[in-house]
């Protein structure tokens, strides 16, 4: 089982996260690439949630490949083009996360490879066999 480190000495965290996960050994580990909003025929939609739904969806989709759900998920890391797109983000991530919470991360960028793109999502996730 995962161990949840959120010690008192450190300020709680700012949303539905922990500030640090144990694994325990002999756990089967994935990552992810990063995943765009970007449907598989591809369609991008305009806005940051629909994009974020879609990388989310994706994730579940590799995670379900892997005989893993998002229980399994130990680290997220968002990449964004707008502080402004935090709250919308965020909404959308915290559906998919489950307890214990997983170590997240979300960085504002500057771009993607086409400047439609609003979000990229990536996650490593940890199973006990």
């Amino acid at each position: 089982m995962k161990r949840v480190f959120n010690p008192p000495s450190v300020r709680k965290p700012f949303g539905q996260y922990n500030h640090g996960l144990l694994v325990p050994p002999g756990a089967s580990l994935l990552v992810t690439s990063g995943q765009l909003g970007i449907s598989p025929e591809e369609k991008i939609p305009p806005d940051v949630a629909s994009q974020a739904e879609l990388c989310f969806k994706a994730i579940g989709a590799i995670l379900d490949e892997a005989g893993m759900t998002y229980a399994d998920v130990i680290r997220i890391c968002g990449f964004v083009t707008s502080r402004e797109d935090f709250p919308a983000y965020m909404t959308v991530r915290d559906r998919y996360t489950m307890e214990p919470k997983p170590v997240s991360t979300l960085i504002v960028v500057g771009g993607f490879t086409r400047a439609e793109f609003l979000v990229e999502v990536e996650v490593t996730a940890a199973k006990v066999l």
